[in-house]
């Protein structure tokens, strides 16, 4: 039992069992005069220095950005993702991949914190792959890696960041998951998540279709990408897709869209040729050529040997 559920602070020990239970609501409230005053929850008050040292700070959500989507054609799954990474405000990486291998048939994008959603989709497609040769299944279900993901995600309550978006073929048709970071999911013929999923989610509700052809699918999840990277701050750079067929044959176009590239705008910039330093710019005053000691070239003995610190 912790101070702020203590009987002796006013928490009234004969409510009722049934019904709703108010208790949180005085805890909350000591803990935001805690958090705001410092010091002693009680007395409410506090010296200057006390604030300085004793503040309680409230732990805040941390801001992540990415767009990524995914929705079924009539033959199969098309997966897209943006290749921004941030840390906060500032651009980590420009060409990061968001699209992550779990079996052959399967793949997921991932947002949220890039170390969990990297290491979360390689520890399930481990686990996925010791499945396989335990059962002597050729092909991964996709529910069986939803099931993995989720429970993983639940066990650790959203404290691993990671939302996916997961996609694949198997002998029951193309299935698509989302799958957020306190284990809830959903199946949907289309789904977008991410600091851009609304951009993204717009593009789908206008020109989504039941009998999209792979190309039409394709140009689809582009537009989505493309919506996020144009008009959310979190999202940015290139276009990755993923094409994954009922015939079991996956198509990865990385970089496919690249909005942003300047190069070319580099290339018209006219630089001034005085800007160029010819050879003799700077005068050469002396030139002086050393000769091996050996005949045979350069030995271990023209070379000295410094024993490294450990």
């Amino acid at each position: 039992m912790s101070e702020f559920t203590n009987s002796s602070i006013g928490v009234d020990t004969n409510a009722p069992d049934g019904g709703f239970s108010f208790d949180n609501v005085h805890r909350n409230n000591l803990i935001q005069q805690t958090s705001q005053s410092g010091g002693n929850p009680q007395s409410g008050v506090s010296n200057t220095a006390s604030n300085n040292t004793n503040k309680s700070i409230l732990p805040l959500a941390t801001k992540t950005g990415t767009t990524i989507v995914g929705l079924v054609y009539k033959n199969g799954i098309v997966l897209g993702a943006d290749t921004r990474s941030t840390n906060d405000t500032t651009v980590a990486d420009k060409n990061c991949e968001k699209i992550h291998y779990i079996a052959p048939n399967i793949y997921c994008c991932g947002a949220g914190t890039a170390a969990d959603t990297e290491k979360t989709t390689e520890l399930i497609s481990s686990q996925m792959e010791l499945l396989r040769m335990n059962t002597g299944d050729s092909q991964s279900r996709i529910v069986t890696a939803c099931t993995l993901l989720k429970r993983m995600l639940y066990r650790y309550q959203g404290y691993v960041s990671a939302a996916l978006v997961l996609g694949g073929c198997d002998i029951n048709g193309p299935h698509l998951y989302q799958i957020y970071p306190h284990g809830s999911t959903g199946k949907l013929p289309f789904t977008t998540m991410g600091s851009g999923s609304l951009a993204a989610m717009a593009v789908f509700e206008s020109d989504y279709r039941d009998d999209l052809e792979e190309d039409e699918a394709i140009k689809l999840v582009q537009r989505a990408i493309l919506a996020g990277v144009f008009n959310d701050l979190g999202s940015g750079s290139n276009v990755d897709t993923c094409v994954i067929r009922m015939d079991g044959s996956v198509a990865m176009d990385r970089n496919g869209i690249t909005p942003n590239e300047v190069a070319p705008l580099r290339a018209q910039v006219k630089r001034s040729d005085v800007l160029n330093m010819r050879e003799g710019t700077t005068a050469v005053l002396k030139s002086t050529f050393v000769k091996a000691k050996s005949s045979m070239g350069v030995t271990l003995a023209d070379v000295s040997v410094t024993a490294m610190e450990t």
